[in-house]
């Protein structure tokens, strides 16, 4: 059995445990995910066949990508062969993803499905991509060791002049000459007090030096994503610059360790929140301390506050914490981590440092 074989043959067992005949697959990258398709289009995996339904754009592609899989290439509207196809596999009942349809789109499919129980699901295939298989995790190493060469190349040639914009395409070039086939994501490229912003978007100002330089990016790479995130000085940093960076440092490590089987998403949260919170700034942590990498660059599970995501073995996840201050800046850093039997293994391998520290 082949590689979306056996993804399939996980996924109906699944919907069998949820008392689920079929589930209309909409995400994309759940589609890729459970049949190698990289076009677009849908999905309808039931007990006994997986019909994938697209477009006269792409019919060829998936005739390439898919062997073996039915392939129905619409004329009409996608609701109006998926009625089809629905009909022709006997359904009664048929799973949707809830967080893909639409009102407009789930209410065109129960006017055209007279008859047919439109069942709400929630996370069956997120959660079954959360744990990766070999291929995956060579796949997310290719891409994180981009993203690493990529800062290597770029972190000492930083002067002032340059602006937030420019180095943010200098950035997204680097990866595509490192073999990144795009950017994982909009890069974040902050200086000085824009570096509070924990999503900044670049801009136009320019460096200067003592400014804290704040770099989020990462490379995707044969659809597998890399997230790594650097915060360092332009020259020399002050006293207040070096306390800051220790700390999240000093979180960020030990949260890593912390990372193994059994633990939950907040739980290894928690260790990081508290030695930010021990040293006085607790409430400049806005936000979670990671979340999983693969297909896309936020996926299940999570790592916050709230989250009771259960790490296991063959996950993927960031661990990110930060401190954010109005008006002076803020630091983050950000590595990927594997979850593995014995505990955890640091996939990033860009140095992590503050310049005169």
């Amino acid at each position: 059995m082949n590689r979306a074989g056996r993804r399939l043959s996980t996924c109906r067992e699944r919907l069998t445990h949820e008392g689920l005949p079929a589930l209309l697959i909409s995400n994309r990258s759940n589609l890729r995910y459970l049949t190698g398709f990289t076009g677009e289009g849908v999905a309808v995996v039931a007990e006994e066949a997986a019909v994938i339904i697209t477009d006269g754009r792409y019919s060829l592609r998936a005739a390439q990508e898919c062997p073996g899989l039915r392939i129905a290439v619409r004329q009409d509207s996608l609701n109006a062969e998926l009625c089809d196809v629905i009909g022709g596999l006997g359904l009664e009942a048929l799973g949707f993803e809830a967080d893909e349809l639409t009102v407009a789109a789930l209410e065109d499919l129960r006017e055209k499905l007279e008859g047919v129980e439109l069942i709400s699901t929630k996370g069956l295939v997120l959660t079954q991509r959360a744990k990766k298989d070999e291929d995956e995790i060579a796949k997310l190493r290719a891409a994180t060791a981009i993203s690493d060469r990529c800062y290597e190349q770029l972190k000492d040639d930083l002067a002032p002049g340059i602006s937030e914009r420019d180095l943010a395409y200098r950035v997204e070039g680097e990866l595509r000459r490192l073999g990144a086939d795009k950017v994982a994501f909009d890069v974040i490229a902050a200086f000085g007090p824009h570096a509070a912003d924990p999503h900044a978007e670049p801009g136009d100002r320019e460096l200067r030096p003592g400014d804290l330089v704040k770099l989020d990016f990462g490379a995707r790479r044969e659809g597998y994503n890399s997230d790594l995130t650097r915060t360092l000085v332009l020259g020399q940093p002050d006293a207040r610059q070096r306390e800051i960076y220790r700390i999240v440092a000093a979180a960020q490590e030990q949260a890593a360790a912390a990372v193994a089987p059994g633990r939950t998403g907040q739980e290894v949260d928690a260790v990081a929140r508290d030695v930010i919170a021990a040293a006085g700034f607790g409430d400049q942590f806005t936000h979670g301390l990671g979340h999983g990498v693969g297909l896309d660059v936020h996926e299940w599970p999570r790592l916050g506050k709230t989250s009771e995501d259960v790490l296991e073995p063959g996950m993927v996840v960031t661990v990110e914490p930060g401190i954010y201050i109005e008006d002076w800046g803020g630091v983050r850093i950000e590595d990927m981590v594997l979850v593995t039997e014995q505990g955890a293994e640091v996939l990033t391998q860009a140095p992590k440092y503050v310049p005169g520290t």
